[in-house]
């Protein structure tokens, strides 16, 4: 069986958590053939899953949400405020707005689901794992259902620009790929950043992605 070639800056280490043995084991041989991740430990609960980050500080968190004893959701809010290092991926077979919007607010970075491609999965793993967010083809509509429910509304008092350099930082876009897309400088990108930090009282980048969904922004482009 010919390797999928997945470029990395390291070695992306990864626990899988799911309640189906099964279901791990297909994940585990999916990645197998992806020469810059391993797999280093498999969980069947939430709490097995945070006992395993503890150990391992693995750079991914691959999650079911529906496990016994602790759901994913829970163990990803733990591991966001505790192991800050380690990223979480939730995997589900729901598409539903109430699941897309938990996920963001626990601090997961992505969100896929159980029957997409083992292409698409390495994908959103190598992404999360690289510092940005990914979420499902399946679940975008549904994400953008969720957000438009509530009223958007500008508490921060943000520029047109400040949002548009605020909604590139919650697609996890580098300086220099802002400074180009919008025209400006990588300086300006970053004083532009500086700013919003001290507008919404936001220190990560995790934070102002939800500033961004609260906005509405994650809507546009």
């Amino acid at each position: 069986m010919n390797k999928i070639e997945a470029v990395a800056p390291s070695p992306i280490t990864v626990v899988l958590a799911d309640d189906h043995e099964l279901v791990r084991d297909g994940i585990r041989a999916r990645l197998s053939r992806v020469e810059s991740l391993e797999v280093i430990g498999e969980a069947t609960n939430g709490k097995e899953a945070l006992e395993l980050v503890a150990a391992l500080k693995p750079s991914v968190v691959l999650m079911d949400v529906s496990m016994p004893l602790m759901n994913g959701l829970e163990a990803a809010s733990i591991i966001r405020n505790q192991y800050p290092q380690t990223r979480v991926l939730i995997l589900s077979i729901y598409d539903n707005p109430e699941y897309v919007r938990g996920v963001v607010q626990a601090g997961a970075k992505g969100y896929i689901l159980k029957d997409i491609s083992a292409k698409e999965m390495i994908t959103a793993i190598l992404s999360v794992a690289n510092g940005g967010y990914y979420f499902s083809s399946a679940v975008g509509p549904t994400l953008v259902g969720a957000t438009k429910s509530a009223p958007v509304d500008d508490p921060y008092g943000l520029t047109d620009r400040e949002k548009q350099v605020l909604a590139a930082i919650a697609k996890g876009q580098p300086n220099k790929e802002v400074a180009k897309n919008l025209g400006i400088s990588v300086r300006t990108v970053e004083s532009h950043r500086l700013n919003l930090r001290e507008k919404v009282g936001c220190k990560n980048a995790a934070q102002l992605y939800k500033v961004a969904q609260e906005l509405g922004l994650l809507l546009e482009g």
